[in-house]
């Protein structure tokens, strides 16, 4: 055996509060990957377009002609309350079979006939409607769809969209 030296510190020089540094690999791994998700989840959010960010894009979007109105299909949530992730196709084919919207815009001549409705406008801009299953023209845009309705294909109005049930 060689004769060598260690150098130990005493007792007395080391504070109680003092810890070892530990330094744990799959901890800062798993710390890393969950700030990525994060960011992730950041972005996906910003992309999707939902009643509180439209207002952004608003004026980009269509006009809606003559008697029709422009809504925005409720967007239902990613995780259920019981923090279940819900997968992406199901939720694009719930967004296709949703009867909830939001009004975004008004045609100039949507509700004007006072024949039809004696008793004034049905909706109103930024309102919650309830419209038939497969109402209206959908239109694609960037972050989710609008779809374009009729003045009369409006069933009712709503004041929370997630009081109404939505099957998955």
């Amino acid at each position: 055996m060689n004769n060598q030296t260690f150098q130990t510190s005493s007792p007395s020089t080391l504070t109680e509060t003092e810890v070892p540094k530990i330094k744990l690999g799959l901890q800062e791994k798993y710390q890393e990957e969950n700030k990525q998700e994060e960011i992730k989840n950041i972005e996906r959010d910003s992309k999707r377009i939902d009643h509180e960010n439209v207002s952004s894009i608003v004026d980009e979007l269509p006009e809606p002609s003559g008697y029709r109105l422009l809504v925005l299909p409720f967007t239902p949530k990613e995780k259920t309350k019981g923090g279940i992730l819900i997968a992406q196709e199901t939720l694009d084919k719930l967004r296709i079979a949703v009867n909830c919207g939001y009004v975004l815009k008004i045609g100039p001549l949507a509700y004007a006939d006072k024949d039809k409705f004696a008793t004034g406008p049905w909706c109103k801009k930024g309102d919650w409607v309830i419209f038939a299953r497969y109402a209206g023209s959908r239109l694609p845009i960037e972050g989710g769809e609008v779809r374009i309705l009729n003045d009369d294909e409006v069933l009712g109005t709503i004041k929370d969209p997630e009081s109404v049930l939505h099957h998955i």
